[in-house]
């Protein structure tokens, strides 16, 4: 059942990440939800990492949040759009 709530909560975290940080990204809805559920995981793994959350513990929304926003960030990086020749 957690992986089950990380999802959702990854899901929401999403489009939240979405809405703080608009501009264009190319991927849509499926990308939005693919980056805030990773962001979900890795809050989670980094959290239980660092000792913030114990075993069977979620990361939390904020988390999740902030997780999705990095992923946004890094992948807007990595796919820049590039220039004209």
């Amino acid at each position: 059942m957690s992986i089950i709530w990380t999802i959702v909560i990854g899901f929401v975290a999403g489009a939240v990440a979405k809405f703080i940080t608009p501009g264009k990204d190319g991927g849509g809805f499926i990308l939005t939800a693919v980056l805030g559920i990773a962001g979900a995981i890795v809050a989670n793994v980094l959290g239980r990492f660092v000792g913030w959350y114990g075993e069977g513990e979620g990361g939390g929304f904020v988390a999740s949040v902030v997780g999705a926003i990095v992923l946004l960030l890094v992948f807007r990086l990595i796919r820049k759009p590039r220039s004209p020749a």
